[in-house]
């Protein structure tokens, strides 16, 4: 059945004060509507709410039907019934607030900044990680920011890697930092502790990066004809310890050049030649070295200032967790 937003008459938009964050609505079933499960009659009362969203107000109990709480989107609703709804934003509406965090801030200036991101930071907003990002710290930090696109955000670091990233502060940086990485102008580099002994001390992985046709949430090495994007990261081999606690198992030490920025490009590649990261459990890494987040760090960025084109460079030392463990790999500090 398809109903109009007229079927139901909405006699009061009255509910919580106008400055409240929710607003209420409620509206009584007209005889065209009767029968018609619950989810879908609230469509017509708020068209502007995606169908899935209104199903979970139900769930999270902001919906009732003559005074009395609903539990399920699909009971039928009747004439003459006053459906009631608490129209709490989505979480996607509510990512995009500024909530001020300390960062670490290696450079600033009025075009460009450059901080070093703890791991455990996820970058951008995202289901599950609503808050907290990033980007919400950075629309804190300057009134440009939420005139940016994703607030200035050119390139991502997983949640649990850490190190140097790049935020444009301005639309004119932000543009030049696009297209600089885009043209592969942006060095950038990584530390890596990866299982097993690479086959050689110096090496070059160039396979195509697409989304993982088994397991969605990971990325594999695909075919271009399947959807995989090119990407290469050029490997050496710094340092060869032993593994987990009792020595079991090697692990190499290595330095990883972006030559390419694809998801997850490092921890596919490596893993596509049998060398998951330590500790990246989703692409078949284990803890080892007290290590409980993949063993990842951006260590070095070298670039062209977005605007003046000043030769810029920026290194930053690995938190403690990476450090500790490169040290019983190298026997040498990261």
């Amino acid at each position: 059945m398809n109903a109009d937003p007229s079927d139901l008459a909405e006699d009061s938009t009255a509910g919580l004060p106008s400055d409240a964050p929710v607003e209420t609505r409620s509206a009584t079933v007209t005889a065209s509507l009767h029968g018609l499960r619950l989810d879908k009659a609230l469509v017509t009362m708020a068209p502007e709410f995606s169908r899935s969203h209104l199903q979970h107000l139900i769930a999270a109990r902001h919906v009732s039907l003559d005074g009395v709480v609903a539990d399920t989107a699909s009971q039928r609703v009747r004439a003459g019934q006053r459906i009631e709804v608490a129209l709490v934003p989505t979480d996607e509406s509510r990512a995009y607030v500024p909530q001020p965090m300390a960062l670490t801030v290696l450079y600033e200036d009025e075009h460009l900044l450059v901080i070093d991101k703890p791991a455990g930071l996820v970058v951008h907003p995202a289901p599950g990680n609503w808050s907290g990002t990033l980007l919400n710290a950075l629309l804190a930090r300057h009134a440009a920011a939420a005139s940016l696109p994703r607030a200035g955000i050119v390139h991502r670091l997983d949640k649990d890697t850490s190190g140097l990233m790049l935020v444009g502060k301005s639309l004119p940086a932000v543009t030049a930092l696009v297209r600089d990485i885009a043209a592969r102008d942006v060095h950038r580099r990584y530390l890596a502790l990866a299982h097993g002994a690479t086959g050689s001390t110096a090496f070059t992985v160039e396979a195509p990066i697409g989304r993982d046709p088994q397991v969605r949430v990971r990325m594999a090495v695909v075919a271009v004809s399947a959807g995989g994007r090119a990407a290469r990261t050029d490997v050496q081999r710094l340092g060869l310890g032993a593994g987990a606690e009792g020595g079991r198992g090697a692990i190499s030490a290595l330095s990883c050049t972006l030559h390419t920025g694809r998801t997850h490009q490092i921890r596919v590649h490596l893993a596509s030649l049998g060398h998951p990261l330590v500790a990246d459990t989703l692409y078949g890494g284990r803890p080892a070295l007290g290590l409980q987040r993949q063993a990842l760090h951006a260590v070095e960025l070298r670039l062209s200032h977005p605007v003046t084109r000043a030769a810029l460079a920026f290194e930053c030392r690995p938190p403690p967790d990476f450090s500790v463990a490169w040290l019983q790999v190298t026997g040498a500090a990261a």
